[in-house]
């Protein structure tokens, strides 16, 4: 007798219906959506992907799960570290990718508007042929899509001069739960006509709606060479002290980078570079526009006085050379063995005190946490190593020390990577509770079925929770 037909779920089936092939239930693609870049993963495979090709096809997903009940996790390229866009059993993921397109650039208005699936490198090498670009600078800018940028509040290597993505984003398109389309923002530079939802969906991480497009605020390129800086401390609490006083004394560059000497080391050995001297960190500083050697000089003299050796170079090369170490290291990470990347921010003044914070809790806890730092603007990414499989209870304690000294310092638990389903369970302590459940109460008016990305951002309470 022949095997008997395995009957497909009645919301499979609905979404065949309208939606065809671009219905996804292969191993490999349910596979993968169950995992993004942090090495967290969900307990099993989700329903399906569906790979929307336009607005219309993100309505007709959403109408048809808000009819059925059924979660949606909104997924662009997977590249998050906070476990925002994992997607588990019984859930569906609209994967953005292959929404991509730019739909328009406004040379005259300084904007373009484009689709969320596209990469931050793609579009940036568009705007160039009209002589602008789109300042978020991630690193992770030649694999992460604008719309990923926007559901995070994504920063990057260029934050401390040019704004993270909440300061690069005048309006979203924007599709709720039950389907209805919105548009919020403006084309117009200014605009305070009612409540900013733009900026509150901006690092919402899928709770409040989809994006289904996205109008950039750009920058035209400025002439000039950009000038690099290197300079090396005895320690990486010297090297925070350095970019402080460059901060102090008044220069803004482009990019202030600080990589610990576990971190520098690391990478030099991906990049088989000859390895860097023992326990010595590093600021990487770059500085752009037309008064680039100028105030190359003058962060030159602070750091020197600091107590840094530095060299400058105004070789494009070597200015590139240089930020692929700060850029590569991520992937030095994971040679390590299983990495826990995180994300903490702290006021600039406080940043030496942070690193004193992490060598405190390193000995406590008998670890290494290699750590590098936009220090521009007081983020840091401590990473955890393990050589286990799966996180160890010994990290997340640490890791816990780690976020709550930053709050002590004044600083938060994230500046660029989100909440997600990692930090969710200290989320509570840094708003406090009314303003936890103010947030939660925003997210019901948005989607009052609770079907988008259930579960993440705001942990379940012992008491229970739909949110």
């Amino acid at each position: 007798m022949p095997a008997p037909a395995v009957l497909e779920s009645p919301v499979l089936a609905r979404l065949r219906a309208v939606l065809g092939d671009r219905v996804d239930t292969s191993p490999a693609a349910l596979e993968a959506a169950r995992a993004d870049r942090s090495g967290h993963a969900s307990d099993g495979p989700p329903l399906a992907v569906v790979h929307a090709t336009s607005t219309a096809d993100v309505q007709q997903t959403l109408r048809i799960a808000h009819d059925t009940g059924t979660p949606v996790v909104v997924r662009g390229a997977g590249t998050g570290l906070a476990g925002a866009a994992n997607a588990g059993p019984g859930e569906l993921v609209l994967s953005m990718l292959r929404m991509r397109r730019v739909l328009e650039i406004r040379p005259d208005d300084l904007l373009a508007v484009v689709e969320p699936g596209i990469l931050n490198g793609e579009l940036d090498r568009v705007l160039a042929e009209h002589g602008l670009w789109w300042p978020p600078d991630p690193a992770s800018k030649d694999i992460s899509t604008v719309g990923g940028n926007i559901a995070t509040g994504a920063g990057g290597l260029l934050c401390a001069k040019y704004g993270v993505v909440r300061d690069a984003v005048l309006g979203v398109d924007l599709v709720l739960a039950d389907g209805r389309l919105l548009h919020l923002g403006r084309r117009a530079v200014k605009g305070v006509t009612g409540l900013d939802l733009t900026s509150l969906v901006i690092g919402s991480e899928g709770r409040l709606g989809v994006v289904v497009g996205a109008t950039l605020k750009l920058r035209r390129i400025v002439p000039g060479t950009p000038c690099t800086i290197a300079a090396t401390f005895p320690d990486a609490r010297s090297a925070a002290r350095g970019s402080a006083a460059v901060t102090a004394g008044g220069a803004q560059p482009a990019i202030m980078e600080l990589m610990d000497a576990r971190s520098l080391a690391a990478v030099h050995a991906l990049l088989e570079l000859a390895p860097p001297a023992a326990g010595l960190a590093q600021l990487t500083i770059q500085t752009d526009g037309p008064n680039a050697a100028a105030e190359a000089e003058q962060i030159t003299t602070v750091l020197r006085g600091a107590g840094g050796t530095v060299t400058v170079t105004d070789d494009a090369a070597e200015g590139e050379r240089l930020l692929r170490i700060r850029r590569s290291m991520h992937p030095a990470m994971a040679s390590l063995g299983t990495t826990l990347i995180e994300d903490v921010s702290v006021p600039r003044s406080a940043l030496p005190d942070m690193f004193d914070e992490i060598a405190r809790i390193e000995r406590a806890y008998d670890i290494v946490i290699p750590t590098v730092a936009h220090a521009g603007d007081g983020n840091l990414h401590p990473n955890f190593i393990s050589d286990s499989a799966e996180i160890p209870d010994v990290i997340w304690r640490a890791a816990d020390e780690l976020f709550r000294a930053a709050i002590r310092l004044g600083g938060t638990l994230t500046g660029e990577h989100g909440i997600g389903t990692l930090k969710s369970r200290w989320l509570a302590e840094e708003l406090g509770e009314d303003q936890w459940e103010l947030q939660r109460d925003i997210v019901r008016v948005f989607d009052p079925a609770g079907i988008l990305n259930p579960g993440k951002v705001f942990a379940a309470r012992p008491e229970g929770s739909d949110a």
